[in-house]
């Protein structure tokens, strides 16, 4: 199995497949494309036509789009324990997964995720009312299943992995959260699959300058 993701800098959606893989423990060949290079496209077509990573490719079947790919990864090598067992939290943590992956624009569009940076920035209301919401959900779920484990619904799960990205985002930024909302974020920074994407990116030399949002802190 081959995971074709982008620069680990700076690619979001690379990270949530690339997350779900290895914090499952499921192993895979990684292909790492320079994002906005000469070779992407070219490279990429190997592999789907949609022009996109992360592509997660199974043998002959090729699967785009981060949601798909955990979903796929869920249902043929997790038994469908990518997800909580409490089948009303399965329904919030599903929620929460579609919330991530069609909404929150505004968190997208002002803080691009920039693993390697420390950055100050001046949110517009509605990201600023995004971040809110982010803090709230995540302090919710924790105090709601503190007892559980130390992840949003308890045990890692998928929902982890998709929020994943705004977790570093978060750490560029600084943004300040609840003592609940900071714990979690310390756990899954703390995550040794986190610290390795973490490392990755740190090596990386690529700049991407419009994603190099904000001044240094």
């Amino acid at each position: 199995m081959k995971l074709i993701i982008g620069n680990k800098n700076y690619s979001s959606w690379s990270l949530r497949g690339w997350l779900a893989l290895k914090a499952f423990s499921i192993p895979f060949e990684e292909i790492k494309l320079r994002l906005f290079s000469d070779e992407f496209h070219t490279e990429l077509a190997k592999y789907s036509t949609v022009g996109k990573v992360p592509v997660l490719v199974d043998g002959d079947l090729s699967v785009w789009d981060s949601l798909a790919i955990c979903e796929y990864i869920n249902e043929n090598y997790l038994n469908g324990k990518g997800w909580p067992v409490d089948k009303n939290n399965r329904a919030v943590a599903r929620s929460l997964v579609a919330e991530m992956h069609s909404s929150l624009f505004a968190i997208r569009g002002e803080m691009p995720m920039n693993c390697r940076a420390n950055r100050e920035i001046i949110l517009s209301d509605k990201a600023q009312q995004e971040v809110e919401w982010m803090n709230k959900t995540w302090t919710e779920l924790r105090e709601q299943n503190a007892d559980k484990g130390d992840y949003l619904f308890g045990e890692f799960s998928l929902a982890d992995a998709f929020f994943a990205p705004v977790v570093f985002r978060f750490a560029t930024y600084g943004m300040a959260l609840s003592s609940a909302a900071a714990n979690y974020r310390n756990t899954m920074l703390a995550h040794p699959a986190m610290q390795e994407w973490l490392k990755d990116a740190k090596n990386e030399i690529d700049v991407v300058d419009a994603d190099e949002a904000g001044e240094a802190r």
